[in-house]
């Protein structure tokens, strides 16, 4: 018997998509199972609940403390108490800060990186959100020349070149790999939270960060992404109340970081960032329990 032509093939039986629907689920159930291990918790469901219950116990957010740079000591000292906070100046000594987009066209242009291209932002959280592949130089090109709606974004990068060009302090015990994102003014990360402690560094350029309190979740529609990963649909930056009426109860509060600033974000803390000017940005999150627990 020939064999189907692909476009004429049968869907899946029930028996298959059950399968299927199973063996996904197995999947899902061990990686949590594999991050719950790492953070040295029972089960990140758990990890997540104990998170906003001491958020509930904080004094109301209405602005983000700013301070110098800080040691590991005093970081993680300022850290347990929960609340989000910029260290001005904290990677201003980088060598990394003393570069500029034209020494990237001449020392890394061959670097192999993934664009996010098209709606990155209606389709955020989504699995199959539209990406490109291509060299640095040819992304920075596309971006010299311009584009019309969202500008192409390199978000969430691995660009290990780049890691000998930045002085991490050794914030947390364990802390994953940096992080680069690198981009025009417009460029936007929406409103999410990460279930992980983050020391994000403005390198580059400036942006605008909006954050809001774990607890408030309840109060900004949030979709599972995966079991640290929680995106919103609301815009805290061009709020529509009559889609989301109960973001009128969410604390939003913005910050502007400015080259040189580190931003620490506890985790599960709502944020949304747009790039005011072109920006390379860097971060790290934590890959153990949160400060915050450790207080409590």
């Amino acid at each position: 018997m020939p064999e189907l032509n692909p476009s004429t093939r049968l869907p899946p039986t029930r028996q298959q998509s059950e399968a299927a629907a199973t063996d996904a689920a197995s999947h899902k159930a061990a990686r949590e199972r594999r991050a719950a291990e790492i953070r040295g918790v029972a089960t990140i469901a758990a990890m997540r609940d104990a998170i906003k219950a001491a958020a509930r116990a904080l004094p109301p957010f209405t602005t983000i403390a700013r301070c110098g740079p800080l040691d590991a000591k005093a970081f993680r000292a300022r850290a347990m108490q929960g609340l989000p906070f910029l260290m001005e100046g904290g990677a201003s000594h980088w060598p990394l800060a003393a570069l500029d987009a034209q020494a990237l066209r001449e020392h890394y242009s061959h670097l192999p990186v993934r664009a996010r291209v098209g709606d990155y932002v209606g389709t955020a959280f989504a699995p199959d959100r539209a990406m490109a592949d291509m060299s640095l130089l040819a992304y920075l090109d596309l971006v010299a020349a311009g584009t019309l709606g969202l500008p192409p974004y390199l978000g969430n990068l691995e660009l290990r070149e780049l890691n000998r060009l930045c002085h991490w302090p050794a914030y947390f015990d364990k802390m994953g790999p940096p992080r680069f994102w690198l981009g025009p003014a417009g460029t936007v990360t929406p409103l999410h939270c990460d279930y992980d402690d983050n020391v994000f560094a403005q390198v580059w350029g400036s942006k605008r960060i909006v954050l809001a309190p774990p607890h408030h979740d309840q109060f900004l529609y949030p979709k599972e992404a995966n079991a640290i990963l929680f995106g919103s649909p609301f815009d805290p930056e061009a709020p529509d109340y009559e889609r989301f009426p109960l973001a009128r109860q969410a604390a939003c509060v913005e910050c502007i970081v400015q080259p040189g600033d580190m931003l620490y974000v506890p985790a599960g803390w709502y944020h949304q960032v747009r790039a005011l000017t072109f920006s390379l940005s860097s971060n790290r999150w934590a890959r153990a329990l949160p400060l915050a627990l450790r207080a409590a």
